[in-house]
């Protein structure tokens, strides 16, 4: 594989990894006890780290990249192996 195709494809895996890391760690203003904002969401959250959330997601997508990098090396899954509809032994005409 390119270096630029796997550069793609960890970007890909950290968008991701942003949405999967976001809800965890996070406290509302009622939860902490704080003021609640005139305007502002109940669902929000009383104090938003951007370096740590980065963090965090960087530490994931990572992880998730390494695992994808070794499959494609090794061969763990492959398509075939997925197969649930059993689809490879089918006739083409």
């Amino acid at each position: 594989m390119r270096w630029t195709s796997a550069l793609a494809i960890y970007v890909l895996f950290w968008a991701f990894s942003v949405f999967l890391v976001l809800p965890f760690g996070v406290k509302t203003t009622r939860e902490v006890g704080g003021e609640h904002v005139p305007g502002q969401a109940e669902s929000a959250p009383h104090e938003f780290r951007s370096g740590r959330t980065a963090w965090r997601v960087t530490v994931v997508a990572t992880v998730l990249f390494v695992l994808f990098q070794l499959n494609y090396h090794y061969g763990w899954i492959s398509p075939q192996s997925v197969d649930l509809f059993d689809r490879g032994n089918m006739i083409t005409r």
